[in-house]
């Protein structure tokens, strides 16, 4: 499978596989934040676009354009600027990026990184045959408030997704007695799973030595058995861009 990005003549861009560590993770009690594995893998489920220079941006609330005020700190003013109104900030990423037939890449902002004062907008493209750049936008959530972004730091995470893909799921809801053997083990994890919050309090007892419960992780039922994990994944481990060399040295401020 492919998934290429046609650089603009006379720009430039930073792409990188998205990385699974989160500064605010890494702040956690003891990193516990990364023992929650469906956080791990959404944060490495795709590839990010990088700042190409640092600046702030102050919304005034108005909705017009010029309600966004930049100031800079590299030379990057063709790269972010304030087109839509409405208190959006919008950074070029001056490539044309091609998925195969069939695929659309959605584009979002990086993945469990909150920003205060402004939020990412997300958008999917058909990208297999648009001959066009998109924009990544972000919306002020506050007036007045001054937001930074530094070189280097991600402004869009985007990854490929089969089109027609959600249409072909027929979504239902069921009571679980439904499927008996998954209401048995459900039950019996809740009151597992009670026990041993009750039992984390206790200085020596075994949950507290233990710290958390890795059935998940580990892609086990609580019986212990694994049943329909056989491609369970700890870890994404996605390619990097590779650079032609007719590119030169694409990365830096365009």
């Amino acid at each position: 499978m492919k998934l290429t990005g046609y650089l603009i003549s006379g720009h430039s861009i930073e792409i990188r596989p998205a990385p699974v560590r989160r500064e605010w993770m890494d702040q956690t009690v003891a990193s516990f934040a990364y023992r929650c594995l469906p956080l791990n893998i959404a944060n490495a489920h795709g590839w990010e676009i990088l700042c190409p220079g640092s600046f702030t941006a102050v919304w005034n609330g108005s909705n017009k354009g010029s309600g966004v005020t930049i100031t800079l700190e590299d030379d990057m003013k063709h790269q972010v600027y304030s087109h839509f109104g409405e208190g959006i900030l919008t950074f070029r990423t001056n490539c044309v990026f091609r998925t195969e037939p069939g695929y659309d890449l959605l584009v979002q902002g990086p993945v469990n990184r909150p920003k205060d004062g402004i939020s990412a907008l997300t958008g999917i493209i058909e990208t297999d045959w648009a001959p066009f750049t998109f924009t990544m936008n972000w919306k002020f959530t506050r007036a007045d408030h001054s937001v930074s972004f530094s070189k280097g730091e991600p402004i869009c995470h985007f990854f490929p997704i089969p089109r027609g893909g959600l249409e072909s799921f027929q979504p239902m809801l069921e009571p679980i007695a439904e499927d008996p053997e998954l209401a048995q083990v459900v039950a019996g994890w809740r009151k597992e799973r009670e026990l041993f919050i009750a039992e984390l309090k206790k200085p020596g007892s075994e949950a507290s030595t233990q710290k958390w419960q890795k059935q998940y992780y580990q892609g086990v039922w609580p019986d212990g058995e694994r049943r329909g994990a056989d491609d369970h994944r700890l870890h994404l481990r996605l390619k990097p861009f590779v650079i032609s060399p007719k590119l030169g040295s694409p990365i830096g401020p365009g």
